[in-house]
């Protein structure tokens, strides 16, 4: 007896044949990585490959020999994966005519151009370009959910670099602005918007805004310990000191992006679920976000394909690059999309998705048709790379035949 515990997970769903090292990857996260609870899920030109989950529902009740079992249809806080979602939203509706990327946000939100704002296009909300990652004064977490609070404190706030110079992650006010800028162009809220538009004719469980109904579907975050090297497969699973010290410095450019809400709002409760809050509070499954990202790219099951070719282009030509003001690691964007890259690797050097703090992730990759969502309920010490994640990738572009995507 060596004294450790063998870590046993009951792993459900299916898998075509190839993609069997996705099993694998997912079942390793549970026995080598630390995972707690999870859902991973692939399409491929339009047709679901993999779809599995495991561990407990509840991230913090793991180890309880009752603990609830993660479900088919168990959901998740997906956190800044959401924004990949809401993303949506602009480029549908500047495909549809009915929003100019180029034209000032003012154009449409009047109150907008104060404070030296006038100049700040539509385009510069989607690619962290616009200045304003930073609140003055930080939202309590009852004001960062009223609808109005938000709006009303990015629209007075100066920027914090000249707009469209350079870029640097808007973490938190990333909800307010476009949500705001949905609002005023279409009338609905953007979590509206995305039900009636994509959830509702897809049948994806995936809600910015959570429904009372759905309320029992969805478990609970907890933190989790990163792994140790081995495990983490050549991520770079602490920070390097300059950020770590960032973080820790509350008067830093990066803590007051991330402290836009003060204090840290409890992603657990029912009210911040039941929030539109686009850069962080989004819901899903892994199989919802994979099909949602598969409709992006191609037909599904009858369904056309939500991106037009110009549209697709749009997502994922490169807007902003190089060392992100906030996160102090080198980021890649297209419009409303991280892009593949060092610090975030996806599928293959064509993709485009989403990371979230401590976790989810969806992607696409149209070249080869693929793509793909995890969500997870042990939130790991990370911003735009998860080293599960990174394994079930890997595995999944190994699967494919791509060349798998890179680590730091």
């Amino acid at each position: 007896m060596n004294g450790k515990r063998e870590t046993v997970v009951d792993v459900q769903g299916t898998v075509e044949d190839g993609f069997e090292p996705v099993r694998d990857a997912f079942v390793a996260n549970f026995t080598g990585r630390g995972e707690r609870g999870a859902a991973v899920a692939v399409y491929r030109h339009g047709r679901k490959v993999v779809d599995l989950w495991g561990g407990t529902k509840d991230g913090d009740a793991s180890d309880a020999p009752d603990a609830a079992p993660w479900e088919a249809g168990t959901a998740q806080v997906i956190r800044s994966a959401t924004k990949g979602i809401a993303a949506l939203v602009p480029l549908l509706l500047h495909q549809r005519g009915q929003l100019d990327l180029d034209a000032p946000v003012g154009t449409y939100w009047p109150e907008f151009k104060a404070a030296g704002k006038e100049r700040v296009l539509v385009r510069h909300l989607l690619t962290h370009r616009a200045g304003l990652p930073v609140l003055d004064t930080p939202l309590t977490p009852e004001q960062a959910i009223d609808g109005v609070s938000g709006p009303a404190a990015v629209a007075a706030q100066a920027p914090a670099w000249e707009p469209g110079t350079d870029h640097g992650y808007h973490a938190q006010t990333y909800s307010w602005l476009l949500g705001e800028l949905v609002l005023r162009v279409t009338g609905r809220t953007l979590g509206s918007w995305i039900a009636e538009e994509i959830s509702g004719p897809l049948g994806l469980d995936l809600w910015i805004g959570l429904p009372e109904a759905a309320r029992s579907r969805v478990g609970r975050l907890a933190a989790l310990d990163a792994p140790a090297a081995p495990a983490a497969s050549g991520l770079r699973v602490r920070p390097k000191p300059a950020v770590a010290d960032a973080y820790a410095d509350p008067a830093s450019l990066t803590s007051r992006a991330f402290g836009a809400i003060s204090p840290a709002p409890d992603e657990n409760a029912a009210a911040y679920r039941a929030a539109e809050l686009p850069a962080s509070a989004g819901i899903a499954t892994a199989r919802s976000l994979a099909r949602c990202y598969a409709a992006l790219i191609g037909a599904v099951d009858g369904h056309p394909r939500l991106f037009a070719p110009a549209t697709l282009t749009l997502a994922r030509t490169e807007e902003s690059a190089g060392l992100d003001r906030t996160l102090l690691v080198n980021t890649r964007f297209g419009l409303g999309f991280m892009l593949h890259g060092p610090a975030s690797p996806l599928l293959a050097p064509g993709s485009f998705g989403h990371p979230g703090r401590g976790g989810a992730l969806a992607c696409a990759d149209p070249e080869s048709g693929l793509a793909f969502g995890y969500v997870t309920n042990g939130m790991q010490r990370n911003v735009t790379a998860d080293l599960r994640a990174q394994a079930l990738l890997r595995a999944t572009s190994r699967a494919a035949g791509r060349t798998p995507a890179g680590v730091q």
